[in-house]
């Protein structure tokens, strides 16, 4: 007898449909199969199926069983099988009856299983253990109309953000069996309000924590208003590093759609834990912020794998990825973010298949001016930072709109008599990012001022001729590329957005041209 459940294959974020058949044949008795181009991990389920089937109880099928994992060209990996498997051979022993409409349309008690869409890992005592991609399993569900999901327990709140969708979280095998026996009274698990978790989530860091530093939390001001890249230049102990992680909290909220995107990642990377602090009830609430080490290896920081999986960039996305000590990660692994950085978006290709993932995400970089972190005061000393900072290339540095020095901070802001003064806090810079952004929606249809680009940057960012005069002045004295020319344009829209002003004028472009720190250093 042939019996079959439904579930899915994680191809990148997103979910595909995959049908697990399960055929008994008590006249043989050879060694059980499974096939499908199936996994190390799929192979050992069938030991974890049956170890299971057993201490819960119930009779495992006589014979021998073979599993097909459809389609059969599509590489199968994880333990996300082992429950749909399970399942699947309980129909054909007979233990959960399959469902028969009779001639009223009324069905036996119980779930149908084969309208849901079944995944999770089975201990050997037949407890449910969570899974990658509930969420995306959810989504698949309903783009293929079926009533709903049985997830694990722990995944029932992120398959519970999919709307339309019923979501049952199980703990045990025997749970399973009961709702499709009819055993147990079906209790789906509620739907999440996206919006109201987002509104209640707090920032992590206020700015007001942040000794000093009035000028780089103006550049900081001017970045999140229009999603710019950042690079801060300073030596060690400035407050780079808790700048950098302070910046969601004045960028934009999530949208629930933006949110419920972020989190479909965290999700198919099998990341949600590493979110805790911005996570709530499944959902990944808050804009993300990775910092990934400089020894990373560029497929932890591209993404990738055999079965391609998002790396720390696909991680950062709607949100920043601080990269510290800049010119300490290998070159290789820097230029591969140069083209995610244009599209805001990687594709990993493998023999097999491609994945792409999303990684529109602002670059926030730090770096000390020399490997001992200190300003040289020698001819020799600025070789040597000349030398440091030639570890990172040119185009890379193109790349990123702002360069700021964060210089170290006196005594008298950190523990003298202006260190009782508040400082700039989150709530202020907050206020002027989302003003600066309503104008953008409003003018450019959501696009904000970093992403402007051909006719759309010379219409929404024409200078003033005092401001192309500037411009030209530096494009000349500084020998600034043409990526570099544009950079300063976009800037000093964002700028003239924060001030306020419907022209870009010279003192917006005198501004953004003192953002090219690094230029200047040539």
């Amino acid at each position: 007898m042939v019996s079959r459940v439904q579930s899915f294959v994680l191809a990148g974020i997103d979910a595909t449909p995959c049908e697990i058949e399960v055929d008994v044949d008590e006249s043989a008795m050879t060694k059980d199969h499974i096939v499908g181009l199936p996994d190390a991990a799929v192979r050992e389920s069938i030991d974890r199926v049956r170890t299971a089937v057993v201490n819960g109880g119930y009779r495992y099928p006589r014979g021998t069983v073979v599993v097909n994992l459809a389609p059969a060209d599509i590489k199968k990996e994880g333990p996300v099988y082992d429950l749909p498997v399970a399942v699947a051979m309980l129909m054909a022993d007979g233990t959960i009856a399959p469902h028969r409409a009779n001639g009223t349309a009324q069905r036996e008690p119980g779930l149908d299983p084969r309208a849901y869409l079944i995944a999770g890992e089975l201990a050997l005592d037949g407890r449910v253990r969570p899974v990658r991609g509930a969420i995306a399993m959810a989504s698949l569900a309903r783009a293929r109309k079926l009533r709903g999901v049985i997830v694990p327990h722990e995944n029932a709140p992120e398959a519970a953000l999919v709307a339309g969708v019923e979501v049952h979280g199980v703990r045990t095998l025997a749970e399973v069996v009961g709702l499709f026996a009819g055993a147990l009274e079906p209790s789906p698990h509620p739907n999440v309000d996206a919006a109201a978790l987002i509104e209640n989530t707090p920032a992590p860091i206020d700015f007001a924590e942040v000794k000093g530093q009035e000028s780089a939390k103006r550049a900081i001001t001017i970045a999140a208003a229009g999603g710019h890249n950042l690079l801060m230049l300073g030596p060690p102990g400035t407050g780079k590093t808790m700048m950098a992680k302070a910046l969601p909290g004045i960028l934009p909220p999530l949208t629930p759609d933006e949110a419920i995107e972020v989190t479909r990642i965290y999700s198919a990377a099998g990341r949600l834990a590493d979110s805790e602090s911005g996570r709530a009830a499944g959902l990944v609430a808050q804009r993300p912020v990775r910092s990934p080490h400089h020894t990373a290896s560029a497929i932890a920081v591209i993404g990738g794998g055999i079965i391609p999986k998002p790396g720390e960039i696909s991680l950062a996305h709607r949100g920043v990825l601080f990269l510290d000590e800049l010119p300490e990660f290998p070159r290789s692994v820097l230029d591969t973010l140069r083209q995610p950085l244009e599209d805001g978006s990687i594709i990993v290709s493998r023999a097999h298949s491609s994945a792409r993932f999303p990684a529109s995400f602002m670059l926030v970089a730090a770096m000390n001016p020399t490997p001992k972190g200190t300003l040289p005061d020698t001819a020799a000393g600025k070789r040597e930072m000349e030398r440091y900072l030639a570890r990172v290339s040119g185009p890379l540095i193109d790349r990123i709109d702002i360069h700021v020095e964060v210089p170290a901070v006196p005594w008298r802001q950190l523990g003298g008599e202006e260190s009782r003064r508040a400082g700039t806090s989150s709530e202020e810079m907050r206020a002027r990012v989302l003003a600066s952004r309503r104008l953008q929606a409003a003018r450019q249809d959501g696009v904000p001022n970093a992403r402007l680009a051909g006719k759309s940057l010379d219409h929404f960012a024409a200078l003033t001729d005092a401001g192309l005069d500037i411009l030209g002045q530096a494009m000349s004295g500084l020998g600034l590329s043409a990526r570099a020319y544009d950079k300063i344009r976009r800037v000093a829209r964002t700028i003239a957005d924060i001030e306020g002003s419907e022209v870009v004028d010279h003192p917006h472009v005198a501004e953004a041209v003192q953002y090219r720190l690094l230029d200047r250093q040539n």
